[in-house]
């Protein structure tokens, strides 16, 4: 089963908007499945707010955008990793590659 990547983000930030048009390439192009949630959207946000909430119990420190890379997050949810805040494109690349590698996991 692929790591699934997380993005938390909210409709009036720009830098995610901004990211949003590679961040969901990169990831699948990592072998990664990717689920947006935009906080605005009550639905979806109470589905993962759980996975969020186990990171930053009271969301102080999470960044805009906050990727939480995690393991069955329709089930028993682990966290293995997460990318926080924009970055280029290579740059988001290299995170979240990063966070496969220190799995162990192979993706392929």
């Amino acid at each position: 089963m692929p790591l699934t990547v997380i993005k938390f983000s909210s409709e009036d930030c720009g830098l995610c908007h901004k990211m949003s048009f590679y961040d969901q390439k990169v990831a699948e192009e990592l072998g990664l499945q990717f689920i947006d949630v935009k906080m605005q959207d009550t639905a979806m946000y109470r589905k993962y707010r759980q996975i969020l909430l186990a990171q930053y119990p009271d969301k102080s420190e999470m960044g805009w955008p906050t990727y939480i890379i995690c393991d069955s997050p329709e089930e028993e949810f682990q966290i293995v990793g997460e990318v926080k805040g924009g970055h280029p494109k290579g740059e988001f690349r290299n995170r979240l590659q990063a966070v496969v590698d220190s799995t162990g996991v192979s993706q392929n």
